[in-house]
Protein backbone atom coordinates (compact mmCIF):
# COMPACT_ATOMS: atom_id res chain seq x y z
CA UNK A 1 0.00 0.00 0.00
CA UNK A 2 1.45 3.36 -1.04
CA UNK A 3 2.09 6.01 1.58
CA UNK A 4 -0.40 8.92 1.67
CA UNK A 5 0.59 12.10 -0.10
CA UNK A 6 2.32 14.61 2.14
CA UNK A 7 0.63 17.99 2.50
CA UNK A 8 2.95 20.92 1.93
CA UNK A 9 1.63 24.40 2.81
CA UNK A 10 1.21 26.47 -0.35
CA UNK A 11 3.65 29.20 -1.20
CA UNK A 12 1.73 31.78 -3.25
CA UNK A 13 4.75 34.10 -3.41
CA UNK A 14 6.42 31.74 -5.88
CA UNK A 15 3.54 31.75 -8.40
CA UNK A 16 3.64 33.74 -11.64
CA UNK A 17 0.39 35.42 -10.67
CA UNK A 18 1.68 36.65 -7.31
CA UNK A 19 4.96 37.92 -8.80
CA UNK A 20 3.07 39.85 -11.49
CA UNK A 21 0.79 41.51 -8.93
CA UNK A 22 3.72 42.24 -6.61
CA UNK A 23 5.84 43.79 -9.36
CA UNK A 24 3.21 46.10 -10.79
CA UNK A 25 0.47 46.86 -8.27
CA UNK A 26 1.98 50.18 -7.07
CA UNK A 27 2.34 51.52 -10.61
CA UNK A 28 -1.09 50.11 -11.46
CA UNK A 29 -2.75 52.07 -8.66
CA UNK A 30 -1.09 55.31 -9.79
CA UNK A 31 -1.97 55.16 -13.49
CA UNK A 32 -5.35 53.40 -13.51
CA UNK A 33 -7.56 56.48 -13.86
CA UNK A 34 -5.58 57.84 -16.79
CA UNK A 35 -4.99 54.63 -18.74
CA UNK A 36 -7.70 52.10 -17.85
CA UNK A 37 -10.86 53.72 -16.47
CA UNK A 38 -12.40 54.22 -19.91
CA UNK A 39 -12.01 50.58 -20.90
CA UNK A 40 -12.39 48.77 -17.57
CA UNK A 41 -14.66 51.07 -15.58
CA UNK A 42 -14.15 53.62 -12.82
CA UNK A 43 -11.63 52.93 -10.07
CA UNK A 44 -13.19 51.33 -7.00
CA UNK A 45 -11.19 51.94 -3.77
CA UNK A 46 -12.17 48.51 -2.47
CA UNK A 47 -9.95 46.93 -5.14
CA UNK A 48 -6.87 48.38 -3.47
CA UNK A 49 -7.80 46.65 -0.21
CA UNK A 50 -8.28 43.35 -2.04
CA UNK A 51 -4.85 43.61 -3.69
CA UNK A 52 -3.04 44.37 -0.42
CA UNK A 53 -4.86 41.56 1.37
CA UNK A 54 -3.91 39.13 -1.40
CA UNK A 55 -0.24 40.12 -1.19
CA UNK A 56 -0.35 39.23 2.51
CA UNK A 57 -2.10 35.88 1.91
CA UNK A 58 -0.08 32.93 3.17
CA UNK A 59 2.55 35.20 4.75
CA UNK A 60 3.66 33.95 8.16
CA UNK A 61 4.41 37.53 9.24
CA UNK A 62 0.66 38.19 9.36
CA UNK A 63 -0.17 35.35 11.72
CA UNK A 64 -0.31 31.58 11.67
CA UNK A 65 -1.58 28.45 13.36
CA UNK A 66 0.68 25.84 14.96
CA UNK A 67 -0.08 22.31 13.72
CA UNK A 68 1.44 19.49 15.77
CA UNK A 69 1.49 15.68 15.51
CA UNK A 70 0.06 14.03 18.61
CA UNK A 71 2.26 10.95 18.10
CA UNK A 72 5.80 12.10 17.27
CA UNK A 73 5.59 15.80 18.12
CA UNK A 74 6.42 17.02 14.59
CA UNK A 75 5.12 20.57 14.06
CA UNK A 76 4.71 23.10 11.27
CA UNK A 77 3.32 26.62 10.92
CA UNK A 78 0.23 27.28 8.79
CA UNK A 79 -0.08 30.89 7.60
CA UNK A 80 -3.47 32.60 7.65
CA UNK A 81 -5.20 33.23 4.33
CA UNK A 82 -6.70 36.48 3.01
CA UNK A 83 -10.17 35.04 2.30
CA UNK A 84 -10.55 37.35 -0.71
CA UNK A 85 -12.92 35.95 -3.32
CA UNK A 86 -12.25 36.09 -7.07
CA UNK A 87 -8.81 37.75 -6.84
CA UNK A 88 -7.00 35.16 -4.66
CA UNK A 89 -7.02 31.80 -6.51
CA UNK A 90 -6.48 29.63 -3.44
CA UNK A 91 -9.02 31.32 -1.17
CA UNK A 92 -11.61 31.46 -3.93
CA UNK A 93 -11.14 27.78 -4.72
CA UNK A 94 -11.88 26.82 -1.10
CA UNK A 95 -15.06 28.88 -1.35
CA UNK A 96 -15.96 27.10 -4.61
CA UNK A 97 -15.69 23.66 -3.00
CA UNK A 98 -17.60 24.69 0.11
CA UNK A 99 -20.34 26.31 -1.97
CA UNK A 100 -20.78 23.18 -4.08
CA UNK A 101 -21.22 20.99 -1.01
CA UNK A 102 -23.54 23.41 0.79
CA UNK A 103 -25.76 23.99 -2.24
CA UNK A 104 -26.24 20.27 -2.88
CA UNK A 105 -26.82 19.37 0.79
CA UNK A 106 -28.86 22.29 2.09
CA UNK A 107 -30.59 23.97 -0.86
CA UNK A 108 -31.21 21.75 -3.89
CA UNK A 109 -33.92 19.10 -3.67
CA UNK A 110 -33.73 15.58 -5.07
CA UNK A 111 -35.43 16.37 -8.34
CA UNK A 112 -34.22 16.85 -11.94
CA UNK A 113 -32.40 20.12 -12.70
CA UNK A 114 -31.02 21.85 -15.76
CA UNK A 115 -28.24 24.31 -16.44
CA UNK A 116 -29.14 27.48 -18.35
CA UNK A 117 -26.89 30.30 -19.56
CA UNK A 118 -28.41 33.69 -20.40
CA UNK A 119 -26.16 36.18 -22.22
CA UNK A 120 -26.55 39.67 -23.66
CA UNK A 121 -25.09 41.49 -26.73
CA UNK A 122 -21.79 43.34 -26.64
CA UNK A 123 -23.39 46.73 -27.19
CA UNK A 124 -25.17 46.51 -23.79
CA UNK A 125 -22.29 45.19 -21.69
CA UNK A 126 -20.68 48.56 -21.04
CA UNK A 127 -23.69 49.66 -18.98
CA UNK A 128 -23.04 46.82 -16.53
CA UNK A 129 -19.32 47.62 -16.45
CA UNK A 130 -19.91 51.21 -15.33
CA UNK A 131 -22.86 50.41 -13.05
CA UNK A 132 -22.40 47.07 -11.28
CA UNK A 133 -25.78 47.41 -9.56
CA UNK A 134 -27.29 46.41 -12.90
CA UNK A 135 -25.89 42.90 -12.44
CA UNK A 136 -28.54 42.24 -9.78
CA UNK A 137 -31.19 43.46 -12.21
CA UNK A 138 -29.81 41.16 -14.90
CA UNK A 139 -30.22 38.25 -12.49
CA UNK A 140 -33.79 39.34 -11.75
CA UNK A 141 -34.58 39.57 -15.48
CA UNK A 142 -33.37 36.00 -16.02
CA UNK A 143 -35.46 34.76 -13.07
CA UNK A 144 -38.63 36.48 -14.23
CA UNK A 145 -38.17 35.03 -17.72
CA UNK A 146 -37.76 31.47 -16.46
CA UNK A 147 -40.58 31.84 -13.96
CA UNK A 148 -43.08 32.90 -16.63
CA UNK A 149 -42.03 30.12 -18.95
CA UNK A 150 -41.99 27.27 -16.41
CA UNK A 151 -45.25 28.27 -14.75
CA UNK A 152 -46.90 28.28 -18.14
CA UNK A 153 -45.45 24.83 -18.90
CA UNK A 154 -46.72 23.19 -15.68
CA UNK A 155 -50.55 23.01 -15.54
CA UNK A 156 -50.99 23.13 -11.75
CA UNK A 157 -52.27 25.66 -9.25
CA UNK A 158 -49.58 28.15 -8.16
CA UNK A 159 -46.58 26.21 -9.53
CA UNK A 160 -43.19 27.57 -8.47
CA UNK A 161 -39.72 26.62 -9.80
CA UNK A 162 -36.51 26.70 -7.76
CA UNK A 163 -33.71 28.77 -9.24
CA UNK A 164 -30.10 29.56 -8.30
CA UNK A 165 -28.49 32.25 -10.46
CA UNK A 166 -24.77 33.07 -10.46
CA UNK A 167 -23.71 36.16 -12.41
CA UNK A 168 -20.33 35.90 -14.13
CA UNK A 169 -18.63 38.88 -15.76
CA UNK A 170 -15.74 37.25 -17.62
CA UNK A 171 -15.07 35.45 -20.88
CA UNK A 172 -12.19 33.16 -21.86
CA UNK A 173 -9.65 36.02 -22.05
CA UNK A 174 -11.05 38.14 -19.19
CA UNK A 175 -13.11 40.43 -21.42
CA UNK A 176 -16.06 41.95 -19.55
CA UNK A 177 -19.01 39.75 -20.49
CA UNK A 178 -21.86 39.73 -17.94
CA UNK A 179 -24.03 36.62 -18.21
CA UNK A 180 -26.06 34.37 -15.92
CA UNK A 181 -25.33 30.73 -15.10
CA UNK A 182 -28.51 29.20 -13.75
CA UNK A 183 -29.36 25.99 -11.91
CA UNK A 184 -33.11 25.54 -12.27
CA UNK A 185 -35.55 22.79 -11.36
CA UNK A 186 -36.73 20.97 -14.47
CA UNK A 187 -40.32 21.77 -13.62
CA UNK A 188 -42.24 23.27 -10.71
CA UNK A 189 -43.27 22.49 -7.14
CA UNK A 190 -46.94 22.89 -6.25
CA UNK A 191 -49.19 22.31 -3.25
CA UNK A 192 -48.18 22.29 0.41
CA UNK A 193 -46.63 18.80 0.47
CA UNK A 194 -43.74 19.36 -1.95
CA UNK A 195 -45.33 17.78 -5.04
CA UNK A 196 -43.25 18.28 -8.16
CA UNK A 197 -44.19 18.08 -11.83
CA UNK A 198 -41.55 17.89 -14.57
CA UNK A 199 -41.88 20.45 -17.35
CA UNK A 200 -41.94 19.55 -21.04
CA UNK A 201 -39.03 20.71 -23.25
CA UNK A 202 -38.91 24.50 -23.48
CA UNK A 203 -38.86 26.47 -26.73
CA UNK A 204 -35.60 28.33 -26.27
CA UNK A 205 -36.23 30.96 -28.94
CA UNK A 206 -39.40 32.04 -27.16
CA UNK A 207 -37.59 32.06 -23.81
CA UNK A 208 -34.85 34.17 -25.37
CA UNK A 209 -37.45 36.65 -26.64
CA UNK A 210 -38.92 37.01 -23.14
CA UNK A 211 -35.46 37.55 -21.64
CA UNK A 212 -34.63 40.16 -24.30
CA UNK A 213 -37.84 42.03 -23.50
CA UNK A 214 -37.13 41.95 -19.75
CA UNK A 215 -33.60 43.30 -20.18
CA UNK A 216 -34.73 46.04 -22.57
CA UNK A 217 -37.49 47.12 -20.19
CA UNK A 218 -35.11 47.13 -17.20
CA UNK A 219 -32.45 49.24 -18.95
CA UNK A 220 -35.09 51.59 -20.37
CA UNK A 221 -36.69 52.15 -16.96
CA UNK A 222 -33.27 53.00 -15.50
CA UNK A 223 -32.53 55.50 -18.26
CA UNK A 224 -29.58 53.55 -19.68
CA UNK A 225 -30.94 53.05 -23.21
CA UNK A 226 -33.49 54.67 -25.52
CA UNK A 227 -36.40 53.39 -27.57
CA UNK A 228 -34.32 54.07 -30.68
CA UNK A 229 -31.59 51.69 -29.51
CA UNK A 230 -34.19 49.05 -28.69
CA UNK A 231 -35.70 49.42 -32.16
CA UNK A 232 -32.26 49.07 -33.76
CA UNK A 233 -31.36 45.93 -31.78
CA UNK A 234 -34.78 44.42 -32.42
CA UNK A 235 -34.26 44.83 -36.16
CA UNK A 236 -31.03 42.82 -36.16
CA UNK A 237 -31.20 39.31 -37.53
CA UNK A 238 -29.08 38.12 -34.60
CA UNK A 239 -29.87 40.29 -31.58
CA UNK A 240 -26.85 39.15 -29.53
CA UNK A 241 -29.08 37.71 -26.80
CA UNK A 242 -28.68 33.98 -26.27
CA UNK A 243 -30.24 31.30 -24.08
CA UNK A 244 -28.49 27.96 -23.73
CA UNK A 245 -29.82 24.90 -21.91
CA UNK A 246 -27.93 21.74 -20.97
CA UNK A 247 -29.24 18.22 -20.66
CA UNK A 248 -31.29 17.12 -17.68
CA UNK A 249 -29.28 16.31 -14.52
CA UNK A 250 -30.65 13.29 -12.68
CA UNK A 251 -31.42 13.60 -8.95
CA UNK A 252 -29.10 10.63 -8.35
CA UNK A 253 -26.12 12.22 -10.10
CA UNK A 254 -24.63 13.96 -7.05
CA UNK A 255 -21.20 14.34 -8.66
CA UNK A 256 -22.50 16.16 -11.74
CA UNK A 257 -24.65 18.45 -9.62
CA UNK A 258 -21.84 19.37 -7.23
CA UNK A 259 -19.38 19.93 -10.09
CA UNK A 260 -21.88 22.18 -11.84
CA UNK A 261 -22.49 24.09 -8.61
CA UNK A 262 -18.75 24.72 -8.40
CA UNK A 263 -18.52 25.65 -12.05
CA UNK A 264 -21.05 28.48 -11.85
CA UNK A 265 -18.95 30.38 -9.28
CA UNK A 266 -15.51 29.45 -10.61
CA UNK A 267 -12.64 31.93 -10.62
CA UNK A 268 -12.24 34.32 -13.54
CA UNK A 269 -8.90 32.82 -14.59
CA UNK A 270 -6.69 29.76 -14.23
CA UNK A 271 -3.14 30.03 -12.88
CA UNK A 272 -2.16 26.96 -14.88
CA UNK A 273 -2.90 28.79 -18.13
CA UNK A 274 -0.98 31.94 -17.16
CA UNK A 275 2.72 32.65 -17.69
CA UNK A 276 4.38 35.82 -16.43
CA UNK A 277 7.42 37.08 -18.34
CA UNK A 278 8.96 39.45 -15.82
CA UNK A 279 11.73 40.75 -18.06
CA UNK A 280 9.30 41.70 -20.82
CA UNK A 281 6.56 42.83 -18.43
CA UNK A 282 4.07 40.58 -20.22
CA UNK A 283 1.49 37.95 -19.30
CA UNK A 284 0.84 35.08 -21.72
CA UNK A 285 -2.59 33.48 -21.28
CA UNK A 286 -3.84 30.33 -22.99
CA UNK A 287 -7.49 29.61 -23.80
CA UNK A 288 -9.39 26.75 -22.17
CA UNK A 289 -9.07 24.55 -25.24
CA UNK A 290 -5.34 25.31 -25.49
CA UNK A 291 -5.67 26.46 -29.09
CA UNK A 292 -5.43 30.24 -28.62
CA UNK A 293 -2.91 32.44 -26.81
CA UNK A 294 -3.19 36.10 -25.88
CA UNK A 295 -0.38 38.39 -24.71
CA UNK A 296 -1.16 41.10 -22.16
CA UNK A 297 1.08 43.87 -20.86
CA UNK A 298 1.24 43.19 -17.12
CA UNK A 299 -0.63 46.37 -16.20
CA UNK A 300 -3.40 45.60 -18.65
CA UNK A 301 -3.68 42.09 -17.22
CA UNK A 302 -4.20 43.56 -13.75
CA UNK A 303 -6.82 45.99 -15.06
CA UNK A 304 -8.74 43.15 -16.71
CA UNK A 305 -8.53 41.03 -13.54
CA UNK A 306 -9.75 43.86 -11.31
CA UNK A 307 -12.83 44.50 -13.46
CA UNK A 308 -14.20 41.14 -12.22
CA UNK A 309 -13.75 41.77 -8.48
CA UNK A 310 -17.17 42.21 -6.81
CA UNK A 311 -17.73 45.20 -4.57
CA UNK A 312 -17.65 44.67 -0.82
CA UNK A 313 -20.77 42.72 0.12
CA UNK A 314 -21.91 42.38 -3.50
CA UNK A 315 -23.89 39.17 -4.00
CA UNK A 316 -23.01 37.30 -7.18
CA UNK A 317 -25.31 34.33 -6.40
CA UNK A 318 -29.04 34.76 -5.83
CA UNK A 319 -31.87 32.37 -4.97
CA UNK A 320 -35.40 32.61 -6.31
CA UNK A 321 -38.74 30.85 -6.11
CA UNK A 322 -38.75 27.59 -4.16
CA UNK A 323 -35.05 28.10 -3.29
CA UNK A 324 -35.40 31.69 -2.08
CA UNK A 325 -34.63 32.55 1.55
CA UNK A 326 -38.23 33.58 2.14
CA UNK A 327 -39.63 30.33 0.77
CA UNK A 328 -37.10 28.17 2.62
CA UNK A 329 -37.68 30.07 5.88
CA UNK A 330 -41.43 29.63 5.61
CA UNK A 331 -41.10 25.89 5.06
CA UNK A 332 -38.74 25.59 8.03
CA UNK A 333 -41.24 27.34 10.27
CA UNK A 334 -44.00 25.04 9.12
CA UNK A 335 -41.80 21.93 9.36
CA UNK A 336 -42.13 21.23 5.63
CA UNK A 337 -38.60 21.85 4.37
CA UNK A 338 -37.56 18.20 4.79
CA UNK A 339 -40.55 16.95 2.79
CA UNK A 340 -39.43 14.53 0.11
CA UNK A 341 -40.58 15.35 -3.45
CA UNK A 342 -42.84 12.53 -4.55
CA UNK A 343 -40.97 11.72 -7.76
CA UNK A 344 -37.87 10.13 -6.15
CA UNK A 345 -36.63 8.82 -2.82
CA UNK A 346 -33.55 10.59 -1.39
CA UNK A 347 -30.17 8.94 -0.94
CA UNK A 348 -30.37 8.94 2.86
CA UNK A 349 -31.35 11.85 5.05
CA UNK A 350 -28.26 12.43 7.20
CA UNK A 351 -26.33 15.66 6.74
CA UNK A 352 -22.62 15.42 6.07
CA UNK A 353 -20.44 16.74 8.84
CA UNK A 354 -19.53 20.42 8.83
CA UNK A 355 -16.92 21.59 6.34
CA UNK A 356 -13.47 22.20 7.71
CA UNK A 357 -10.19 23.56 6.48
CA UNK A 358 -8.52 20.14 6.42
CA UNK A 359 -11.36 18.44 4.55
CA UNK A 360 -11.49 21.19 1.93
CA UNK A 361 -7.74 20.81 1.40
CA UNK A 362 -8.22 17.06 0.93
CA UNK A 363 -10.94 17.62 -1.63
CA UNK A 364 -8.98 20.21 -3.62
CA UNK A 365 -5.44 18.81 -3.48
CA UNK A 366 -6.13 15.13 -2.65
CA UNK A 367 -3.86 15.15 0.37
CA UNK A 368 -4.59 15.36 4.09
CA UNK A 369 -2.91 18.33 5.85
CA UNK A 370 -3.43 16.67 9.24
CA UNK A 371 -1.41 13.52 8.46
CA UNK A 372 2.10 13.76 9.91
CA UNK A 373 4.76 13.58 7.13
CA UNK A 374 7.15 11.79 9.49
CA UNK A 375 5.07 9.06 11.15
CA UNK A 376 1.68 9.28 9.38
CA UNK A 377 0.14 10.05 12.74
CA UNK A 378 -2.69 12.48 13.41
CA UNK A 379 -1.87 16.17 13.65
CA UNK A 380 -4.03 18.88 15.17
CA UNK A 381 -4.04 22.67 15.42
CA UNK A 382 -2.78 23.53 18.90
CA UNK A 383 -2.82 27.35 18.78
CA UNK A 384 -3.31 30.44 16.62
CA UNK A 385 -0.66 33.15 16.80
CA UNK A 386 -1.93 36.65 16.01
CA UNK A 387 0.02 38.99 18.28
CA UNK A 388 2.59 40.85 16.08
CA UNK A 389 5.36 40.77 18.70
CA UNK A 390 4.91 37.02 19.31
CA UNK A 391 4.83 36.37 15.56
CA UNK A 392 8.10 38.24 15.09
CA UNK A 393 9.80 36.48 18.02
CA UNK A 394 8.82 33.01 16.77
CA UNK A 395 9.79 33.67 13.15
CA UNK A 396 13.10 35.27 14.18
CA UNK A 397 13.85 32.24 16.34
CA UNK A 398 13.14 29.94 13.38
CA UNK A 399 15.05 32.17 10.93
CA UNK A 400 11.89 32.85 8.89
CA UNK A 401 11.25 36.54 9.52
CA UNK A 402 13.16 37.79 6.48
CA UNK A 403 12.79 34.75 4.25
CA UNK A 404 9.71 36.03 2.47
CA UNK A 405 10.07 39.74 3.07
CA UNK A 406 8.33 41.64 0.28
CA UNK A 407 10.77 43.33 -2.14
CA UNK A 408 10.20 46.84 -3.42
CA UNK A 409 7.86 46.93 -6.44
CA UNK A 410 9.39 47.51 -9.85
CA UNK A 411 9.37 51.13 -10.97
CA UNK A 412 9.31 50.65 -14.72
CA UNK A 413 6.10 50.82 -16.71
CA UNK A 414 5.71 48.58 -19.78
CA UNK A 415 3.94 49.80 -22.92
CA UNK A 416 0.17 50.00 -22.70
CA UNK A 417 -2.04 48.98 -25.58
CA UNK A 418 -5.71 48.56 -26.22
CA UNK A 419 -7.27 45.26 -25.22
CA UNK A 420 -10.19 43.99 -27.25
CA UNK A 421 -12.86 42.39 -25.09
CA UNK A 422 -13.03 38.65 -25.53
CA UNK A 423 -16.35 36.93 -25.17
CA UNK A 424 -17.59 33.69 -23.66
CA UNK A 425 -18.49 31.51 -26.59
CA UNK A 426 -21.75 29.66 -25.99
CA UNK A 427 -23.04 26.74 -27.99
CA UNK A 428 -25.79 27.75 -30.43
CA UNK A 429 -29.14 26.06 -30.12
CA UNK A 430 -32.13 24.98 -32.11
CA UNK A 431 -35.58 26.14 -31.05
CA UNK A 432 -36.48 23.14 -28.88
CA UNK A 433 -33.28 21.12 -28.58
CA UNK A 434 -31.20 20.79 -25.43
CA UNK A 435 -27.45 20.37 -25.58
CA UNK A 436 -24.58 19.81 -23.20
CA UNK A 437 -22.44 22.86 -22.31
CA UNK A 438 -18.89 22.76 -23.59
CA UNK A 439 -16.83 22.83 -20.43
CA UNK A 440 -14.65 20.49 -18.43
CA UNK A 441 -14.99 20.07 -14.70
CA UNK A 442 -11.27 20.29 -14.01
CA UNK A 443 -10.92 23.77 -15.53
CA UNK A 444 -11.64 25.52 -12.28
CA UNK A 445 -9.09 23.67 -10.10
CA UNK A 446 -6.50 26.20 -8.89
CA UNK A 447 -3.20 25.51 -7.28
Amino acid sequence: MSAPAVYRPRNPQDSDYYRCVEDYFETFLQIYDEHFSRQYGFWRPYIEQVIYRYLDCGNLRNGFARVKCTDCGHEYLLAFSCKRRHFCPSCHQKRVVEFGEWLCMDVLKKIPHRHFVFSIPKILRRYFLYDRKLLADLSRSAWESLKVFLQEAVPENDPIPGVVIAVQTFGDFLGFNPHCHILVTDGCFYGDDGMFRVAPPLELKKLEAIFRHKVFRMLLDKGKITQELIAMLSSWRHSGFNVFCGNRISPDDDTAMENLARYIIRASFSQERMQYLDQEGMVVYTSKDGEAIKNFPALEWLAAMCSHIPNRGEQMVRYYGYYSNVSMGKRLQEGLDNAIPYILEPQGNEKAFRKSWSRLIQKIYETDPLVCPRCNGTMRIISSIEDPSVIRDILNHLGLWLVKARPLPKAHVPPIRECAACDLQLQTHADTIYGDPEYTWDAYIQS
